[in-house]
């Protein structure tokens, strides 16, 4: 990625720390099983875990993905959940409802909290204040180092430089040009037997454990919010220590011995602060008890793993690391392109329409800030195209309003006035004039309401209907049933009307009625609405293979959660009540998947219901006591208190 993409690298950040936690899960599952084996063994396995979590991140933004495919089939159900979304009849009396025909409403992008953003900067924090903590550690030790004098009591076949630090001071060994060991200022005046202790430190240069230490705090400083990250980083120093040790005692040392000048060292002495960060400590007195133990004990396995296990061990990481840094999950939506790429590639060929094809399937995955910036591209290039008065760049803007609309109800006024102001008496202007209908009608501004209405039935007469239902909504608002019931009547004369239009006008003037006190009349265009519903129901689609039927030993998923369906404005206003009926497929993950309107309300309740329903917990369906995936019908009865 060349651009900075933030739902991207959100996705990326997800990815690797549920990868980085299976990861180090899956080394603590591979000590376990190393548990007979030497220290040095289970030491490597913690440190090939740090470094596949180091990079893992990367690889993941590098390698081409490896999507996990989404389900893409619906199948029919003959399982039945039923719900009942309510809401006040008062236009505006909650704001969690969207406008119009718009899906379930946010905040807006300028109020809600980006709380990826927020995230995203809270993970680099922690990593910058504890890179910068063990950053000012190697300063302090290279200072100390600095100041101390050089040593040399002992011969190393490796390159090391030893130095005497302040007395007291604990024996450590890090890596700063090359590998330094820091020892007390009176370790000069040791006894030969115990400035063998030195061999410690001399066995972590061997094995190369002041490198590891770097690599593994930087891990930790990537990973510093996941407790399991601490606890390795607690396990990875023990088998370190242990590791050393027993190279001590394969020179030669023994046991007792070198148990002794630990625990004498141990109690006298104390590692600095400062430097303790950064640096491979001789003794820890959390750690002293089971390190004596293994010292003591003739039984422990001390063989340090060869050159050929350490290449298996690389190769075998490096086989599992890289499927595992590829994988990506697919959204249901499909819409995995960068979005960048996708600007690039539609600017440089002037197409706007695969823009606004992309934030489409972006707004249903609930993408909205990939969403907006496909259209402003996508403006951008009407504008260039055919120029900001066009009647291309007005229905651009109407498609931004939307889509802010989507955010915050009583948004995207300002766009929807410069879109009507840009088409005129086009035809296309009638669904900004309906929205900012709404809008004054949530204001309770009726006249201006009104005229907005008017202007849409006069500038798109093939859908007067809609807009004369809605001057009809404003006039019964006012409290002026006569003219309401003559605007019901006119929009019901409309020859042209869709039958969803027609479903929905029956509903909302059967509602009208029902306040008028005439029910019987209510009934009838009830029926007639819902007759209408019914013979405009997507059939069933077949069933695939795999997803199962209740029944015959498949047992039905039960609603654990329920999250209540709420009610848009525009179906708050017009008072519209109805069934919306959805198909979806239980998933053994408790969740609906694939869902699909088979009956539709109208005026956003059907996405509404939804967004809901994509909250839902079920107790998956089970066969043969395993969970699967099973065939659902549910309803959601919308209905106004």
């Amino acid at each position: 990625m060349t651009q900075w993409n933030e739902t991207a690298w959100f996705a990326i950040l997800t990815g690797a720390a549920v990868k980085g936690t299976a990861v180090l899960a899956a080394a603590w599952l591979a000590t376990a099983l190393l548990r007979r084996r030497s220290a040095a063994a289970r030491h490597m396995v913690w440190t090939v875990a740090f470094a596949a979590i180091l990079i893992l991140p990367f690889l993941t933004a590098l390698l081409p993905a490896l999507r996990i495919p989404a389900w893409d089939t619906l199948p029919a159900a003959n399982l039945i959940f039923q719900d009942t979304g309510t809401a006040s009849a008062e236009t505006g009396a909650t704001g969690a409802a969207a406008i119009g025909h718009t899906a379930p409403a946010i905040h807006s992008a300028s109020r809600r909290i980006d709380w990826k953003l927020w995230l995203m900067l809270l993970w680099a924090a922690g990593t910058l204040l504890a890179l910068a903590r063990t950053l000012a550690a190697y300063i302090m030790a290279w200072r100390v180092c600095r100041a101390a004098q050089p040593w040399a009591p002992l011969e190393s076949p490796r390159p090391v430089d030893v130095f005497q630090s302040e007395p007291g001071s604990m024996p450590v060994t890090l890596w700063l040009w090359r590998s330094v060991i820091l020892m007390p200022a009176d370790a000069s005046q040791w006894s030969e037997e115990r400035r063998r202790i030195l061999l410690h430190e001399l066995a972590h240069v061997r094995r190369g454990d002041a490198l590891t230490q770097l690599l593994a705090r930087a891990a930790t400083a990537f990973y510093w919010w996941n407790p399991l990250a601490w606890t390795a980083w607690q396990e990875f120093i023990k088998q370190r220590e242990r590791a050393a040790d027993d190279l001590v005692l394969e020179a030669g040392a023994r046991p007792s011995e070198y148990a002794s000048h630990l625990l004498d060292v141990t109690r006298s002495l104390q590692t600095r602060s400062a430097t303790g960060w950064a640096a491979a400590a001789m003794a820890r007195r959390s750690q002293l008890e089971g390190r004596l133990l293994a010292i003591l004990d003739p039984q422990v396995n001390r063989a340090a793993p060869g050159r050929a296990a350490r290449w298996a061990t690389a190769v075998l990481a490096v086989l599992l690391i890289l499927p595992l840094a590829a994988i990506r999950a697919q959204d249901s939506q499909a819409a995995a392109a960068d979005v960048d790429a996708a600007i690039r590639a539609a600017q440089s060929q002037k197409n706007y329409e695969t823009l606004e094809t992309a934030a489409q399937a972006a707004k249903q995955s609930k993408k909205y800030d990939a969403a907006q910036k496909l259209l402003e591209a996508a403006l951008s290039i009407r504008a260039q195209t055919a120029g900001e008065q066009s009647l291309e760049y007005g229905v651009g803007l109407v498609k931004l309003a939307e889509l802010e609309q989507q955010q915050d109800r009583n948004a995207g006024g300002a766009l929807l006035v410069k879109a009507v102001q840009i088409l005129g008496q086009h035809p296309e202007a009638a669904a900004a004039l309906k929205d900012l209908g709404l809008l004054a009608l949530i204001k309770k501004d009726y006249a201006q309401a009104f005229s907005y209405y008017q202007q849409a039935q006069l500038v798109d007469p093939a859908h007067a209907a809609v807009a004369l239902m809605w001057m009809a909504v404003v006039r019964e608002t006012e409290k002026n049933p006569e003219e309401a019931e003559r605007l019901y009547q006119s929009a019901l004369a409309e020859k042209d009307t869709t039958p969803p239009d027609s479903a929905v006008l029956l509903r909302v003037y059967s509602a009208y009625l029902r306040q008028q006190s005439r029910d019987d009349e209510a009934k009838q265009y009830e029926d007639r609405a819902i007759a209408i519903q019914k013979a405009e129901a997507k059939p069933a689609p077949p069933r695939p293979a795999g997803v199962y039927r209740v029944g015959g030993g498949t047992t039905a998923p039960r609603a654990l959660q329920r999250e209540e369906p709420q009610y848009t404005e525009a179906a708050r206003a017009a008072k519209l009540q109805g069934t919306t009926v959805v198909q979806v497929v239980i998933g053994t993950d408790g969740r609906a998947h694939d869902a699909r309107i088979l009956r539709e309300l109208g005026l956003g309740l059907d996405e509404n219901a939804l967004e809901a329903i994509s909250q839902w917990e079920f107790q998956p369906g089970t066969r043969d006591g395993q969970a699967v995936p099973v065939l659902a019908t549910i309803e959601v009865n919308f209905r106004l208190l």
